[in-house]
C-alpha cells in the first residue's frame, strides 16, 4: 500500500506528533520514510546581511532532521532526511515537490488546526500540501494547544 512516507518536520510539537504517527504507520506497513525540513524563503534580503542567519537556521534544521532520523531508526524503519531551501516558494510547495520527486506514496504532517483569521494571518503549510499534493495526505492535528470551536 504505502511504501514511501514523507514527513515534513520543523521542531514543533505538532511536527513531533506527526512524526510519531508516521513511525507507527510506517512500522505497521513496512514502509520507508523521508524527513524534510524546509528553510523559509529569505531571497528578498541581501545575501551578505542574511547569510549568518541562514547558516544558523540550516544548522538548526539539520539538528531537527538528525533527531528525527534517530527516532525513526530506533523504531527499525529505513529513513533518510534533508534540509531544503524554499527558494521563492512556500514551504508547502517545496514539500509537494519533494513528494513527487522522491516519490512518496503518502505525506504525514502535523497541523495546528487553525481556522478563520488565525489561519489567514499565520498561513497554512498543511493546507497548501493538502490542496496540491498528488498523493494522499494524513494530517495530525494538535488538539492540546488551543481550545474552543474556532481552533
Amino acid at each position: 500500500m504505502y511504501k514511501h512516507v514523507l514527513v515534513p518536520i520543523d521542531g514543533s510539537e505538532t511536527a513531533r506528533m506527526g512524526l510519531k504517527e508516521a513511525i507507527k504507520l510506517a512500522k505497521h506497513l513496512g514502509a520507508d520514510m523521508r524527513l524534510i525540513y524546509v528553510l523559509d524563503d529569505l531571497s528578498k534580503i541581501p545575501a551578505e546581511a542574511v547569510q549568518p542567519f541562514v547558516d544558523q537556521l540550516r544548522g538548526g534544521g539539520e539538528s531537527i532532521v538528525q533527531e528525527g532520523i534517530t527516532a525513526v531508526r530506533d523504531a527499525g524503519i529505513a529513513v533518510d532526511g534533508r534540509v531544503v531551501n524554499a527558494l521563492g516558494s512556500e514551504a508547502g510547495e517545496c514539500i509537494v515537490k519533494e513528494a513527487v520527486s522522491w516519490p512518496a506514496d503518502l505525506i504525514v504532517c502535523g497541523t495546528h488546526g487553525r481556522r478563520g483569521v488565525r489561519r489567514v494571518l499565520m498561513g497554512s503549510d498543511a493546507e497548501c500540501i493538502l490542496r496540491r499534493s498528488p498523493v494522499p495526505v494524513l494530517l495530525i492535528r494538535d488538539t492540546t494547544s488551543e481550545s474552543g470551536p474556532n481552533r
